[in-house]
């Protein structure tokens, strides 16, 4: 696994070299260059001039989109479905809260220790599991979660149990991840974003992310012809705890509070899954684009009906979103991707403009 992250920590640099020498002037006159450069500048420089409100919801949907991100490394690519990965979010969480807390270790270090001991209970869920065949994984993953979940909640002498634990606030402090506003927050929340999705995009065209998609397809026939596939989900899987440690880490630091169900309940885990289930398994953008629509969904119902019904706008959320599911069990990818192609070919540059 050492292998993996020195390979994708070198591939950074010489893709920004290929990016840099790419940018010629025939080149960037290309949709396929020009539209993701503008949608980049719309999300650096937009954010500035937006309220608190909207603010908060940007942060909110690139913190999930980077957990429904990691989540997709297995359960997409990997087509092992994890209904626990809430586990992982809360020992990201708790890590850095808990050395914040008692020792005043900046949170930034939390956030990788955090990060480091996710990878690590990963590894003894997949020792334990990946051999097994059946539902066997997801119900490991869901009682790990409700496990540490108890854990957590008895421990009171240590964790504070139902109680939570706050986060002091030293002011505006970026050493130890504490911003005056939400704007510092947002860049965080968008660079983790773009992290998370940089290291799916190098597994998807590597080697590794071909075997994973094997297995998820047929684990037999893979294994047939030489993939391990105990080794494969493993890294896979581990790499998935890693990231979706950091966006606990995150959590905990941007609410400045966290208990054992909010961090480690099942229903976090769900919407993670969820998130990558309407947007697209097994897809680059399909976990983004489930975030973005889902969190606007979910906002949107519970300002317009939270206020009057209690209960009336997760109704609301729940029926649109057996709709969309109904209506594209593949996910809404493959929308957004024919109409990103028939973008590239109307606007100028494009292949039906004759340029």
């Amino acid at each position: 696994m050492r292998d993996i992250y020195i390979l994708i920590l070198k591939s950074v640099r010489r893709d920004l070299w290929r990016i840099i020498g790419g940018m010629t002037i025939q080149n960037v006159t290309r949709p396929r260059v020009y539209l993701p450069l503008i949608i980049l500048c719309l999300l650096l420089f937009i954010p500035p001039f937006l309220s608190r409100y909207y603010l908060h919801i940007l942060i909110l949907i690139f913190m999930f989109a980077a957990g429904a991100e990691a989540w997709n490394i297995i359960g997409g690519y990997g087509g092992q479905l994890s209904l626990g990965h809430a586990a992982y979010f809360g020992l990201g969480a708790y890590t850095s809260t808990m050395l914040y807390y008692y020792f005043q270790i900046s949170p930034w270090v939390g956030m990788i220790l955090g990060a480091i001991i996710a990878v690590l209970v990963s590894m003894f869920i997949g020792v334990m599991c990946f051999r097994l065949r059946g539902p066997y994984f997801v119900i490991a993953t869901i009682a790990l979660a409700e496990v540490l979940r108890f854990l957590f909640l008895n421990q009171r002498w240590l964790t504070l149990g139902a109680t939570g634990m706050s986060v002091q606030y030293r002011g505006h402090d970026p050493l130890y991840f504490q911003f005056a506003g939400k704007l510092p927050y947002y860049y965080v929340a968008l660079v983790m974003t773009l992290m998370v999705i940089y290291v799916t995009y190098k597994i998807e065209n590597s080697r590794l992310g071909h075997y994973l998609i094997a297995l998820g397809q047929n684990q037999d026939a893979a294994e047939a012809v030489g993939v391990n596939s105990v080794q494969v989900k493993q890294v896979a899987l581990s790499t998935s705890a890693f990231f979706t440690a950091l966006t606990g880490t995150f959590y905990a630091q941007y609410t400045y509070f966290i208990d054992p169900d909010s961090v480690f309940g099942l229903s976090l885990s769900i919407e993670l899954a969820l998130f990558a289930i309407v947007g697209g398994v097994g897809t680059l953008w399909g976990p983004i684009i489930g975030a973005f629509i889902l969190r606007i969904f979910s906002e949107y119902t519970s300002a317009t009906f939270g206020a009057g019904l209690t209960g009336l706008q997760l109704v609301i959320y729940g029926g649109l979103l057996m709709a969309m599911v109904l209506a594209k069990p593949e996910g809404l990818a493959t929308v957004f991707a024919k109409g990103y192609r028939w973008a590239g070919a109307v606007l100028p540059g494009g292949a039906n403009t004759g340029r």
